[in-house]
């Protein structure tokens, strides 16, 4: 499983800050690595500058092998808990996808 980290103009990435999400990702996911040959996360400030509540937002692009992509999005005040909420629905939705590939 790939998984490629890009941010918007307002969001500094680095390999110090994104090497964490993507330990995260690949564990949380883990159960799902054979069905999961690539994940795009995508995280940007909603109120560039400004503050506010729940203004970072990760989207989380799967793609999955033989089947469509799906995405998920999650916003939070920070990246980490935007990243945790996306994986948390983008496991949902692969539940889901994969318990309906076994029962055909």
């Amino acid at each position: 499983m790939t998984i490629q980290f890009n941010t918007d103009k307002n969001i500094t990435g680095s390999e110090e800050k994104s090497a964490p999400l993507i330990a995260f990702l690949t564990t949380d996911l883990s159960r799902f690595s054979k069905q999961i040959t690539r994940l795009e996360v995508h995280l940007s400030d909603e109120n560039g500058h400004k503050d506010g509540q729940n203004d970072v937002r990760c989207l989380i692009e799967a793609r999955l092998e033989g089947r469509q992509p799906i995405a998920v999005t999650n916003d939070a005040n920070t990246s980490s808990l935007a990243v945790r909420g996306a994986s948390d629905k983008l496991k949902n939705a692969l539940e889901t996808i994969v318990g309906r590939a076994r029962n055909y």
